[in-house]
């Protein structure tokens, strides 16, 4: 379903963009950077090795992951913040949920979740009981937080995809390794591919969601068991 761009109770642009600049910094104490989803356990198997291989890799996750399953998702939970539609924001949740194919993936939306609802409580920022269920996804506390902060709704998918895009190259950075300077070249390379994702998420109807990343799903399940890891399984 085609998505309006607005989103929020109403806030200031520049408020908006400060909170949005907020969910998607780095600094966030969540423990974000503690998970590759599956990208070290590529690097370890020799699928990525290089920037031109760990490029193919980022673009295949966006638009056959992101742009099919978070990206719309978040976009369909701002539907149901705004309508204070708990029963669509359970379901949408359990969905995500469904869709996490390890335990490891599952594991770090779930601990970012917590982690994520434990800072926003802290803040005073946090929804009514009855609107968040027992066992939130980071996604869906994240689509909260921003609903909150009225960022209107491209800038959620777009802040959402780019926080992704940091996080992935970091991982690059300490385990690749890759250089900063690559990692740059890959964020000019891939910005345009941000941009297409979220324009495609926003018009896939319920029956086109869901990702289709084996690959991914196969380096995570064998990150669980790698002998030397860096990153949390």
């Amino acid at each position: 379903m085609a998505m309006s761009t607005e989103s929020g109770p109403g806030a200031s642009d520049d408020m908006a963009l400060l909170g949005l600049m907020q969910l998607v910094s780095p600094a966030l104490p969540i423990g974000a950077f503690a998970f590759s989803q599956g990208l070290e356990s590529a690097f370890e198997l020799d699928w990525v090795k290089d920037e031109k291989s760990l490029g193919e890799w980022l673009a295949g996750v966006l638009n056959d992951g992101l742009a099919r399953c978070e990206l719309p998702i978040l976009a369909r939970l701002q539907v149901a913040w705004a309508a204070a539609d708990g029963e669509a924001i359970s379901y949408w949740n359990d969905w995500l949920h469904a869709n996490r194919e390890t335990a490891e993936l599952a594991a770090e939306d779930s601990r970012l979740g917590a982690s994520l609802a434990r800072l926003l409580g802290s803040l005073d920022l946090l929804p009514d009981s009855p609107f968040l269920p027992e066992k939130t996804g980071y996604v869906t506390v994240f689509s909260w937080a921003a609903y909150r902060r009225g960022v209107p709704l491209r800038q959620i998918l777009l802040g959402f995809a780019w926080a992704w895009l940091e996080n992935q190259l970091a991982v690059a950075c300490k385990a690749l390794p890759l250089g900063h300077t690559a990692a740059q070249r890959l964020v000019e390379r891939l910005r345009p591919a941000l941009v297409a994702a979220v324009d495609a998420a926003l018009v896939l109807e319920d029956n086109e969601l869901g990702p289709v990343l084996p690959g991914l799903a196969l380096a995570s399940a064998l990150h669980e068991t790698q002998y030397s890891r860096l990153f949390r399984s």
